[in-house]
């Protein structure tokens, strides 16, 4: 995930920018349409109220470190059909990193993927990094040993997806392109098409990882949030976003994206006028008229204006009526 707060997530079309140029230079190939959109993805990012950057263990909102496996299945199980029920999601995006994997908490986390699975959801694993300022991998050894692992365990599960780290900023292009193929290269078991490599930068341009060769065949992930520009027009958005997104439409899941939720916000009106309504308009609009997946920010997360969804009592109940309308409309209800 993104923090909102961190100033220098407003550079980050800049950053972007001089990633994509590299790829003038190195891993150019020709658009590689896939077969399919990618509108099979209706998600959510259930994530860690302190944020999913953490130096030890990604916590998702309503769990707790001490509880068992046993007891993570069931609080999961009962948020799971809250996001179905409430929403319409069929995807959860959950976060790791090497010491959730590493260390005991592993045992116990893996009852929120397993209870997404029997509630046949799909099951985005996404990998933070620890600190928010670095945006590349603290531990190399460390990281490629918790892939091992999580590939070892739900390699062979269609409905998984992985995500080999959220937000490369730190790397150039060919740097993540490196990365990302030799990923595929080691977990070369896992199909292409269950493997989600980050845009460069903030997640912010899939134009680079989308013209790699060595990435061809894989889905693309794309971030995208109100505060990156002060558009009020619906159209200013959508071309802001097609620049980002190039000729990968069809490759590509927007999975994060959002807007304040607990404002009271009306965001079936004001798609031209408003900054956050022409946003959220262009987002849902462009996601649905071009069959992307999305995955908002956030499903659950509690003390985030953005969260979708709220305790009540021992389930959630949703934030804002019409902000949940025009999410399902990006998804195609």
């Amino acid at each position: 995930m993104f923090a909102r707060v961190r100033m220098h997530r407003k550079s980050a079309g800049a950053v972007s920018a001089v990633a994509v140029a590299a790829a003038s230079v190195l891993f150019i190939a020709p658009a590689q349409p896939a077969s399919a959109a990618t509108n099979q993805f209706k998600g959510v990012n259930w994530a860690d109220t302190r944020d999913n950057y953490n130096t030890g263990w990604v916590i998702p909102d309503g769990l707790a470190a001490s509880d068992s496996y046993a007891q993570v299945y069931s609080i999961a199980n009962t948020y799971i059909k809250a996001f179905q029920n409430n929403l319409g999601a069929n995807t959860v995006r959950l976060p790791i990193n090497p010491p959730s994997v590493s260390e005991s908490w592993w045992s116990a986390y893996r009852g929120a993927i397993d209870a997404a699975l029997a509630d046949n959801m799909k099951v985005i694993i996404s990998a933070w990094t620890q600190s928010t300022s670095t945006g590349t991998i603290t531990d190399m050894t460390a990281w490629q040993s918790m892939w091992s692992t999580v590939v070892g365990q739900y390699g062979g599960n269609s409905n998984v997806y992985f995500e080999p780290l959220n937000e490369p900023y730190g790397y150039s292009l060919s740097q993540w392109v490196s990365i990302c193929s030799s990923w595929l290269s080691t977990h070369s078991s896992v199909p292409k098409a269950r493997v989600i490599v980050s845009g460069t930068g903030y997640n912010d341009s899939v134009t680079g990882v989308g013209a790699a060769s060595a990435l061809a065949g894989t889905l693309l992930s794309l971030h995208y949030y109100p505060t990156w520009n002060s558009y009020t027009q619906e159209s200013q958005w959508q071309s802001d976003l097609n620049n980002r997104i190039g000729s990968y439409s069809s490759r590509t899941i927007i999975d994060e994206f959002g807007v304040p939720m607990t404002t009271g916000t009306n965001y079936l009106t004001n798609h031209n006028g408003a900054l956050n309504q022409s946003y959220f308009a262009a987002v849902t609009d462009l996601a649905r008229s071009d069959g992307m997946g999305s995955v908002y920010w956030a499903g659950l997360k509690t003390g985030d204006s953005f969260s979708a969804e709220a305790h009540n009592g021992s389930g959630l109940s949703n934030n804002n009526a019409s902000g949940v309308t025009q999410l399902r409309w990006g998804w195609g209800y």
